[in-house]
């Protein structure tokens, strides 16, 4: 018999995470190392005391509860998400998938049950890199894809250090950031963030991989001088071969793949006023495809888009590529218990590529991993109209609880 959850609690603690940096416009705004992330933090250590987990904090942040198994031997099995968010985003986006792990511990806890395996509960720092770039920052950290000490030098915006926003919260741990011991596999549950579940009327996805993708800046510089005077073929203006680019890199997707995805997130004009030709301007790449090729040729087709557009416009200009990621495809162990439990709650399931980059694109290279997607309404999110109705959200939770029971082996 399938593992019940307490609805009403599941969808209660749902709602009590998100009064935590709560915004007027029914979203949320908490972002990495924050004091809303702060308050959060300490509201999640104090439920998982609360459950009687064996708690621990790594050098970066990663916060850990374990729950005992009968087999002293036995590989724990490790379920969770993240709690930061993005600016003014919505209140589902990785919170939900550490308040189905909370839920699974006090599920089981509930009603006695015991598993074979321990399982551990977690919260990955900073895994939206709206703050501090990359994103999934902590679980890269922890699996060996990023240098510690790189990450900890790391910036905001206002010139805030990673390491001492950090310390200034309180939560640098003592443990090594890298697993102590082996796991037996990785689960974590996400808003689907795109529209193919609600398409095609389905209760929820059973997540067989996540695309490859590439993330980057460029910088135009050219030079500044009077928008006046100055005559048009004197003018040196980086806003234009920024420009330029920007609409190539919307275009570009629609020549190499159906999945091909780009975008241009971030705009930075210099000096930003209305009556000087802009000198320097930087702007941001983005492309996502399930294809680790794909993802190098629009790679490779960006950059010579700019030099193209910095030739015409008589400007100079640089670029760094912020992270790449490769696809990667989940293990048929995981996969299988996902789709087993969708089954055994006789829920409508589909199996679909992720299109959005998570935690577990690092995990996959630790261990067995799987996902479950919840129906994202109108594939919104990242901002604070993103929606699922408690529905959804309950069958996506009920999902991966008795999923992560199956790998545990739970009696």
């Amino acid at each position: 018999m399938p593992v019940t959850l307490d609805r009403e609690r599941f969808v209660a603690t749902m709602k009590e995470q998100a009064q935590i940096g709560g915004t007027e416009g029914g979203g949320l705004h908490r972002l990495a190392l924050s004091d809303e992330d702060k308050e959060i933090r300490d509201w999640f250590a104090a439920q998982m005391d609360a459950e009687g987990l064996e708690t621990r904090v790594d050098e970066f942040g990663n916060m850990f509860g374990r729950r005992k198994g009968t087999d002293p031997d036995a590989k724990p099995v490790l379920v969770g998400s993240h709690l930061d968010s993005q600016p003014y985003g919505g209140i589902y986006d990785g919170a939900m998938g550490v308040i189905a792990a909370l839920e699974l511990v006090r599920t089981l806890n509930e009603h006695d049950i015991e598993t074979e395996h321990p399982i551990e509960i977690v919260n990955w720092t900073n895994e939206e890199g709206s703050r501090f770039q990359p994103a999934m920052q902590g679980s890269g950290v922890w699996a060996g894809a990023h240098s510690l000490e790189e990450e900890y030098a790391k910036t905001d915006a206002d010139g805030a250090v990673f390491e001492e926003e950090l310390e200034r919260i309180g939560y640098k741990g003592d443990e090594p950031v890298e697993p102590r011991e082996e796991y037996e596999a990785y689960l974590e549950l996400h808003i689907e963030q795109g529209p193919y579940l609600e398409e095609n009327d389905k209760d929820v996805g059973v997540v067989t991989g996540i695309v490859g993708f590439t993330w980057g800046g460029l910088t135009f510089h050219g030079d500044a001088d009077h928008s006046g005077p100055t005559p048009m073929h004197y003018r040196k203006d980086a806003l234009v071969a920024a420009a330029d680019v920007i609409t190539q890199i919307r275009r570009i997707p629609g020549t190499l793949g159906d999945r091909t995805v780009g975008t241009v997130g971030y705009v930075d004009v210099k000096p930003n006023s209305i009556n000087i030709i802009p000198d320097e301007v930087t702007i941001t790449w983005g492309f996502r495809d399930p294809d680790d090729e794909i993802v190098e040729k629009a790679f490779q087709r960006v950059l010579q888009e700019a030099e193209w557009a910095a030739e015409r416009e008589g400007v100079e200009w640089e670029w760094n590529e912020r992270m790449r990621a490769p696809s990667v495809t989940f293990s048929d162990k995981c996969v299988d218990a996902v789709q087993e439990a969708a089954d055994d709650l006789e829920l409508d399931s589909m199996r679909i590529f992720s299109g959005a980059g998570h935690d577990a694109t690092h995990l996959h290279s630790v261990c067995d991993t799987a996902m479950v997607f919840s129906v994202s309404e109108n594939g919104k999110s990242h901002n604070e109209s993103e929606y699922t109705s408690w529905d959804d959200c309950y069958s996506a939770a009920s999902t991966i609880v008795n999923a992560a029971v199956k790998l545990a082996g739970g009696e």
